[in-house]
């Protein structure tokens, strides 16, 4: 298949981050935060990938690598008890809320003691107890689920953001304009959060959206919304804080679209065939964790043995999580129907 020109980054991401100077207020305990969870979740998509070949992680895998600031910039914004609705590409965006390395990697080997006891697998990680509802396979599925979220809490009177994250592909979708016309019209407390890869599974933007700007579709639907260069920590803790104080204090909903690249294929099913290699060593080019690690370096806010502890950390925890998951069990056949039917006699929850 012939590349469909996707995107340079000299569209999208003006300056490079890292030539631009620190905010002065970022203190360093935060920015060595921010840069220890974007290791974080490179090394365990890394790890990923290696189990997925040798066929310990079966299914579908769909990587984060290339993303990592935006799950982390958003989640940092966000209060523990905000709901966050995610797409299939969520393993960061649960890591970042709360969800152990080990609950993860032992969903992902479908093994009982995973987060969604093994029944969900790489695509849906969800945990109720940390407000993380999916992982969703179904593209835009999880968007109505957000609104009616943040509808309960409009209702219940709490002050709190819902969170929803999709990809491009999902605003091509239906869900996604009856989602933003309802959150609009009940002016409901919803964060519209799209990771724009610039690809939905293998078709370029300018190829599946008449208007490939997003922003200005969901303005259509009278909703603040705005572009941001996805590929920068920082600019995306910024604009997820602002939008979700603007949302808690009674704003209605509104939309940020996240300019970002996956520097691996869709999924690991995926030969990815329709992109130019030298597009994606483009991309690269613009790595949040070394551009934002150049950035630290220049302020003075990051040495070699930090480097080497966030590093040692991040190992360490990925080879305990792989270690839980190998020694996880698998569900036993009985447990075949639990939680399929509700039993004669007893009430639904």
């Amino acid at each position: 298949m012939p590349s469909q020109t996707g995107p340079s980054p000299e569209e999208f991401v003006h300056p490079p981050a890292d030539a631009q100077p620190l905010p002065p207020a970022l203190a360093r305990e935060e920015a060595l935060g921010l840069l220890r969870d974007m290791v974080r979740i490179r090394r365990m998509e890394e790890r990923a990938i290696e189990l997925y070949s040798a066929t310990k992680i079966r299914g579908f895998l769909h990587l984060y690598i290339g993303e990592e600031a935006v799950g982390v910039g958003c989640m940092h914004a966000l209060a523990e008890d905000e709901a966050v609705v995610a797409t299939y590409r969520e393993h960061g965006h649960a890591l970042m809320r709360g969800i152990s390395a080990r609950a993860i990697m032992a969903e992902m080997f479908g093994k009982q003691e995973g987060c969604s006891r093994g029944r969900g697998g790489s695509m849906h990680l969800f945990d109720v107890s940390r407000r993380f509802y999916g992982g969703n396979a179904i593209v835009a599925g999880g968007l109505p689920i957000a609104v009616g979220l943040a509808l309960a809490d409009k209702l219940q009177g709490r002050e709190r953001a819902t969170v929803c994250i999709f990809g491009d592909g999902a605003v091509a979708e239906g869900e996604f304009h009856e989602s933003a016309n309802l959150a609009a019209l009940w002016h409901l407390p919803v964060l519209f959060f799209c990771e724009n890869n610039f690809y939905a599974m293998g078709t370029a933007l300018r190829r599946h959206e008449s208007q490939p700007d997003l922003a200005a579709k969901a303005r259509s639907y009278g909703m603040p919304a705005e572009a941001v260069n996805g590929m920068d920590v920082l600019a995306v803790a910024e604009a997820a804080r602002r939008s979700a104080a603007f949302v808690r204090e009674g704003g209605g909903p509104c939309f940020l679209e996240f300019q970002t690249y996956r520097f691996r294929a869709h999924s690991m099913y995926d030969p990815d065939l329709y992109r130019d290699k030298a597009e994606v060593e483009e991309w690269r080019g613009h790595d949040p964790i070394d551009t934002f690690s150049a950035r630290l370096r220049k302020a003075g806010m990051l040495e070699d043995a930090d480097v080497a502890r966030i590093e040692a950390d991040a190992k360490a925890e990925i080879d305990d999580a792989v270690a839980f998951a190998e020694a996880g069990t698998l569900e036993p056949l009985e447990h075949l129907l639990v939680d399929v039917t509700t039993p004669a006699g007893q009430e639904a929850p």
